[in-house]
């Protein structure tokens, strides 16, 4: 009986939480069907491993509202809805419809959004300790900014890291290549020195097979390979999570009157807030 009432309670927490987060279960349930019919379709193509990346984009849909359950954090409407399209053009657009080939700053708006999004992760971390009374935490607006900076470029240069080894280890092109007519190198020294030679002005690349057959590219210039992919990454990376730092600063700053940043920074809900939150959903 005790069950069947929690049981019951917990059903009209959600179904009031879902009333209230109208917009966000719209902007899910939409994207989540267009999931479901890219799957379909790829099945139906024969494309197995873009059947694996939707099952991979349908669980990643799941991870706002799992932290908000498991975790009681609060997380605002526009950061939730800004994750699910973020995993919809990574994982769907840019895999799948190929627009990081397509689009030529594809891959550099999602490092840009991603820098933002982590900056504003790491920020609210912070900003839930520095407000629980049980953690002897107290940072300054702007260590909680250089934080929040620093929580961002390490999840930055982390995914870097996994995408150089899923290249490296499973023949990948994550670290997309970037054509270049001007290379610098110590390895072209004829002497073994470290000095760089120029080489300027490269209108292709041609492969010399083992057996002495050769093939041209036709690329028009030299193949870098990730290296400048990388840095570029980074570097957007940088700038997302330094856009997003300057809002916290203020935020704080302001004593949490910043209406933008307030839509970017989840809330922890505590034991005595939550019943009351859930009350008014």
């Amino acid at each position: 009986m005790k069950e069947n009432k929690k049981s019951r309670n917990w059903f009209n927490i959600e179904y009031r939480h879902i009333q209230n987060k109208k917009l966000v279960v719209t902007v899910s349930v939409l994207l989540r069907l267009s999931v479901v019919g890219t799957l379909v379709a790829q099945a139906f193509n024969g494309n197995f491993e873009n059947v694996y990346t939707c099952i991979l984009a349908l669980i990643l849909f799941t991870i706002p509202s799992l932290i908000e359950r498991r975790l009681h954090i609060d997380l605002p409407d526009t950061l939730e809805i800004i994750i699910l399209f973020f995993i919809y053009a990574a994982e769907i657009l840019g895999e799948i419809q190929e627009y990081y080939v397509i689009i030529p700053f594809w891959d550099d708006i999602l490092h840009t959004l991603n820098g933002f999004l982590f900056a504003a992760v790491g920020f609210s971390l912070v900003n839930i300790l520095n407000r629980d009374k049980r953690v002897m935490l107290r940072l300054s607006p702007f260590y909680m900014a250089v934080m929040a900076f620093c929580f961002s470029m390490t999840i930055g240069v982390l995914w870097e890291f996994f995408e150089w080894g899923v290249d490296s280890l499973m023949a990948k092109d994550m670290q997309k290549d970037t054509i270049v007519q001007a290379i610098h190198s110590v390895t072209l020294h004829p002497e073994g020195r470290n000095i760089p030679v120029h080489v300027k002005d490269i209108a292709d690349v041609i492969l010399v097979h083992s057996d002495g057959s050769q093939t041209p590219l036709g690329v028009g210039g030299y193949l870098d390979i990730g290296l400048i992919d990388t840095m570029s990454d980074l570097l957007v990376n940088f700038i997302g999570a330094v856009v997003f730092s300057v809002i916290g600063f203020f935020y704080v700053k302001s004593q949490g009157k910043g209406k933008l940043a307030s839509q970017f920074i989840p809330q922890l809900m505590d034991k005595q807030q939550e019943p009351e939150k859930q009350e008014e959903l």
